[in-house]
């Protein structure tokens, strides 16, 4: 399809990102993997969601995507994750909503980031990015999500919690999905993506020692190679 006068062109590549937490030494390796790939070219590039929380930078992290959208060779797209929900939650729901962030989910990681103490000091640009965050993007092949869906239900009428949260049954289901669904959320203890017939999950653990890994996509549906960091 030629594209109207001004727009930009339709990228060719897309790269699918997995869950960074703040593993920012990671990011910059990988994103220049991809720019190398990419040879020049305007590419689209899907964020998985979890930039925060355990890892050592979530501050530079962000700021990277951030400055990566604004770059004309990129079309960015990035999607909320559990643990950006987490932390907007935090301004809602009070002290045990808080206690549960910092100790059980590596909030104290991000804040360290950011050299404050309280979740009000963050910066604003930051906590208007997170908020602007979308849940999903469905390219028309292809249905990116942070953690998966409900294998019960159409991909419009999937809730809130489940695209942010949900492990089973999703991950265990071997339903043929209206799109091919690429997630993340869950790590793999491999160390590898886990590509399934009807799902890539891409999480691969890097948090955890693991690489930050990223689906590169193109005409066809299933992926046609991974990089890593």
């Amino acid at each position: 399809m030629q594209k109207a006068p001004g727009q930009p062109p339709v990228p060719a590549l897309t790269f699918a990102i997995g869950d960074v937490h703040g593993c920012v030494d990671k990011l910059h390796s990988l994103l220049s993997k991809c720019e190398n790939l990419a040879a020049g070219t305007r590419a689209r590039y899907v964020f998985i969601g979890d930039y925060i929380d355990r890892g050592p930078d979530a501050n530079r992290a962000i700021q990277t995507i951030i400055d990566l959208q604004k770059r004309p060779d990129a079309e960015v797209i990035c999607l909320r994750g559990n643990h950006e929900d987490l932390l907007l939650n935090c301004f809602e729901d009070g002290a045990e909503q808080l206690v549960h962030w910092l100790l059980m989910n590596g909030g104290a990681a991000t804040l360290r980031s950011y050299g404050v103490e309280s979740v009000h000091d963050i910066p604003g640009e930051h906590l208007a990015w997170i908020r602007s965050l979308r849940l999903f993007y469905d390219d028309g092949k292809r249905y990116f999500v942070h953690a998966g869906v409900d294998p019960d239900l159409p991909l419009s009428e999937q809730s809130e919690h489940d695209q942010l949260w949900i492990r089973e049954p999703f991950l265990s289901s071997d339903k043929i999905f209206d799109r091919f669904v690429v997630h993340g959320h869950t790590p793999q203890e491999s160390g590898l993506p886990d590509i399934r017939p009807n799902r890539l999950n891409i999480d691969t653990a890097a948090v955890y020692g693991g690489k930050l890994t990223a689906a590169v996509f193109m005409d066809e549906v299933l992926p046609v190679k991974f990089l890593t960091d």
